[in-house]
């Protein structure tokens, strides 16, 4: 980055902070409801669809969503981010508030401002999904303090007996704690980065490529074709009815029954196992051959589809 630019940046952060300073003093000058005023608010953006009533009744408890940012401002993302998404959470809980159920606003809407908060902080604290679970999202955000219950809250490895609290805590694995912890120990490395300020080998030249070489998918084509081609022999030496048995069962996606052959054929289901138990012999004895004349082994793959 260029002098200028880094000046630039410079300017624009010290703007985004004094917005987001005068946002906070703004909220925490706004006066507090009373029971009924929150009540009668609620009612007229309910029956009505009152912004305005809606607007006094988010604005008065943005400070709600100041105070719950600022408890998760240890996660690395910018303050203004947070405030913003805990204000998503808020008029979500305006819009679903129901004033009948005699409790108030500002109880409702603080889970609301925490979940939606702690949403945002999952979906961007790193590039990996972070807290699949209800369980893991729990681990995510508890580990810390957990750990400090515990007594190891140095930053080091957990102990093993450590790990076996915190997951008895959470109800979670001792894996699930094992992987948490190893996820919040580090940060995402971006594959084009240096080794190292003396090299200029990325870290993605040392990852390892596991697709099958030119040659071995050659092989693989080659073997799959033979393969084909005795199978095919072999069917051509069983009877019409061995042979639809065989093509029906073991050959086709959803594989028929034994019932639907049997009622194909005109024959019991019994009839049908023993017609096929015959067929699956003459295409093992038929496939062994070949197998043994050309490729030695090769052919077990192929077999076993008709074990």
């Amino acid at each position: 980055m260029t002098k200028d630019g880094e000046l630039m940046a410079t300017y624009d952060s010290g703007e985004i902070r004094q917005a987001d300073n005068a946002y906070i003093r703004k909220t925490m000058r706004k006066p507090l409801l009373d029971r009924e005023h929150e009540v009668n608010l609620a009612k007229r953006w309910r029956d009505h669809d009152d912004d305005q009533a809606m607007h006094e009744l988010v604005m008065a408890y943005a400070r709600l969503v100041v105070s719950a940012a600022s408890k998760y401002r240890h996660y690395g993302l910018a303050n203004g981010d947070l405030i913003q998404e805990g204000n998503i959470g808020l008029m979500q809980a305006a819009k679903r508030f129901d004033p009948n159920r005699g409790f108030r606003f500002s109880t409702y809407a603080a889970w609301w401002i925490r979940a939606s908060i702690q949403d945002h902080i999952l979906r961007n604290w790193s590039i990996v999904r972070t807290g699949t679970t209800a369980a893991h999202k729990s681990l995510f955000f508890k580990l810390r303090r957990l750990r400090a219950r515990i007594g190891e809250a140095d930053g080091g490895p957990l102990s093993e007996e450590g790990r076996q609290k915190i997951a008895e805590s959470i109800g979670v694995t001792v894996t699930d704690v094992v992987t948490m912890e190893q996820r919040l120990s580090g940060a995402d490395m971006s594959l084009n980065a240096s080794v190292n300020t003396e090299s200029e080998n990325e870290a993605q030249d040392f990852l390892a490529d596991e697709r099958p070489s030119p040659e071995q998918v050659v092989i693989e084509l080659h073997d799959k074709k033979v393969l084909s081609t005795w199978l095919s022999e072999a069917l051509n030496e069983l009877s019409a009815r061995e042979r639809l048995i065989i093509l029906k069962r073991r050959l086709n996606e959803e594989g028929a029954t034994l019932e639907q052959l049997g009622q194909i054929l005109g024959v019991s289901k019994e009839r049908v196992r023993q017609l096929e138990h015959r067929a699956l012999k003459k295409l093992q004895k038929t496939l062994e051959i070949q197998s043994r004349s050309s490729f030695g082994e090769s052919s077990l793959d192929l077999l076993s589809q008709f074990s």
